[in-house]
């Protein structure tokens, strides 16, 4: 079947359906669109001159050094997945967060796949990777070491040595010395840590520290709610700490999504998950979005999103505001130290959630039980024998933890 060259408006018309409407304000991202597919003439070679625009970029807090405001999201298996490593870096999205403890190491092993086969590329590419599991300076070291030796190479831009910190107390002396030593072995370039739990708590104390570069933590349209946590990027972004944003999507726990968030947003050209990255990155003080993106339908929208200079309005903010109020029972904002003292036989609610969000909305089942698999062995009784009215209760969002809970050990125990 021939094809046929696709005009503005049939461009117009399909975008709307796929999610990438906002490309369209990107001359050459719809000139690519439509080039690619144009017949070529009889009898003469086909050449294959494409190009690419190239995502924005904001500099790494203190380290002035210019990253894309896209970042991919590499939580799975890079190993069967090596054209997403080729993708990304044609729009220019050369920001590659993995971790050691991603797909059971594929993730990182697959970036070393692409690197051996292209090592002249690795100047081009910033790799972020995070210690997972670690407790202690042996441990860390250890991730570390082995992080390098998946992925081919012998530095790591970004190192977060903690893997989802949870309270200011693991910002400690040590870790601070160990981030200085590997800096001056230059097995490391710039250090930090993620977090998505306790959030503000972590970040107002990082702020007061002159040895953290970088912070990846949660933040999305629901977040934005939290006074004391839009204080504590406040905080961060003075004191040149690079904020990057992960969970953009606020994906919820529960099952019980409504459409008027995305029926609101495609009427304005933009897809649900287009709209989410637009009002994180119009927060400036967000370095880069970081997004799990599995294929190149998912890449491609989300290039067109942040290639795209149309800005959310004030009635757009109101609106997102507005449904997060109203669906935010869904959704855990990760407070957990207010679960931990409501129920400190059990003081992992906030990764039973995540557990739970991974297996109903990322389709990452392994994962979820994985995690809920490491609660369980931390608790004294199946975690659906504790008594969580008074967690319920205390809870901003007012989710049915109970249920909740009892619903992941019917899953995924």
């Amino acid at each position: 079947m021939e094809s046929k060259p696709i005009n503005r408006r049939e461009f117009l018309k399909t975008a709307a359906g796929t999610g990438i409407a906002s490309a369209i304000a990107s001359g050459s991202v719809l000139a690519a669109v439509i080039d690619a597919n144009k017949p070529a003439e009889p009898n003469k070679p086909v050449e294959k001159k494409e190009t690419y625009s190239q995502v924005p970029t904001r500099l790494l807090g203190r380290a002035k050094i210019p990253v894309p405001i896209l970042s991919f999201g590499a939580m799975f298996d890079i190993v069967a997945n090596q054209i997403m490593l080729h993708k990304t870096l044609q729009w220019g999205v050369n920001y590659w967060d993995t971790a050691y403890g991603y797909a059971g190491g594929n993730s990182e092993i697959g970036i070393g796949q692409f690197l051996a086969q292209n090592p002249q590329r690795r100047k081009d590419i910033f790799i972020v990777t995070k210690a997972s599991g670690a407790k202690d300076a042996a441990s860390r070291t250890a991730c570390l070491q082995a992080s390098l030796k998946r992925m081919n190479t012998s530095y790591v831009d970004l190192y977060y040595g903690v893997h989802a910190l949870s309270s200011p107390a693991g910002l400690t002396d040590e870790l601070k010395q160990w981030a200085a030593d590997a800096k001056a072995k230059g097995l490391i370039k710039y250090f930090g840590f993620s977090t998505h739990s306790n959030m503000a708590d972590c970040l107002a104390a990082a702020a007061k520290l002159d040895w953290i570069d970088a912070i990846m933590t949660s933040y999305n349209y629901q977040l934005m709610k939290d006074a004391n946590l839009v204080a504590a990027v406040d905080a961060c972004s003075k004191a040149g700490i690079a904020l990057i944003a992960m969970k953009t999507q606020a994906l919820k726990s529960d099952t019980g999504d409504s459409n008027s968030l995305g029926n609101y947003f495609i009427q304005k050209g933009f897809s649900e998950g287009q709209a989410k990255i637009k009002v994180v990155l119009q927060d400036e003080r967000i370095c880069s979005a970081c997004v799990g993106m599995k294929n190149v339908a998912t890449l491609t929208s989300n290039v067109a999103a942040v290639l795209d200079k149309t800005e959310l309005s004030r009635s757009d903010l109101d609106f997102m505001n507005s449904y997060a109020k109203q669906t935010c029972s869904g959704y855990c904002a990760g407070c957990a130290n207010i679960c931990s003292a409501a129920v400190p036989q059990m003081p992992y609610v906030n990764d039973v959630m995540r557990s739970l969000m991974y297996h109903r909305k990322y389709g990452d089942t392994p994962l979820a039980k994985q995690v809920f698999s490491d609660v369980a062995s931390r608790v004294s009784a199946p975690i659906g024998s504790f008594d969580y009215r008074l967690a319920e209760k205390l809870c901003p969002n007012r989710m049915p933890i109970g249920s909740l809970i009892k619903e992941a050990q019917k899953l995924l125990a």
